[in-house]
């Protein structure tokens, strides 16, 4: 299984946002980045299996962009496991619930993402892990994961993905 983990790209700054939170929108210049960003994955040759977001808007926006960029007909799967005060590893269990030569990205949020990140890899939270807006990263697994941690693919930033997009 390769587990891709991307955050969603740049939102609203909370104090310029007078809704909910769980409503925070992304900006049009994060929509563009998290456009530019999913090209960097065509070109990396990801056929995603599986969608997963967070239930908040920024994170399903990108979720449905990154689905758009890689033409996917795939149901986007909302998950509270990747909202941002979910315990990083409740992410485990709902990957292995998943077939095992799943390709599956999963949207969220920091400090989550770099701390699901750390129990992916090394079976704990590690400090000073995390990924950037509109940034990723791919763990794979032998197998369905469990409790060996799993190998670290790529972890690219923002500005990465986008160079590698470029035509």
């Amino acid at each position: 299984m390769d587990c891709i983990l991307f955050r969603h790209g740049i939102a609203v700054e909370p104090e310029a946002w007078k809704g909910a939170e769980v409503q925070r929108p992304l900006t049009p210049k994060g929509a563009e980045r998290v456009r530019e960003g999913a090209a960097g994955l065509v070109r990396l040759g990801l056929v995603p299996t599986h969608i997963l977001s967070s239930p908040l808007l920024r994170a399903f926006d990108t979720a449905n962009i990154i689905r758009d960029t890689l033409c996917l007909r795939l149901e986007i799967r909302i998950c509270d496991e990747l909202v941002p005060d979910a315990p990083p590893d409740k992410l485990l269990p709902l990957l292995a619930g998943l077939p095992e030569d799943a390709c599956v990205i999963c949207v969220g949020h920091e400090p989550h993402l770099g701390e699901a990140a750390g129990v992916l890899l090394f079976g704990q939270p590690v400090a000073g892990l995390s990924l950037k807006k509109a940034g990723a990263c791919c763990v794979r697994f032998e197998g369905a994961p469990k409790a060996e941690p799993g190998m670290l693919r790529w972890w690219l930033t923002p500005s990465q993905l986008r160079k590698l997009g470029e035509p």
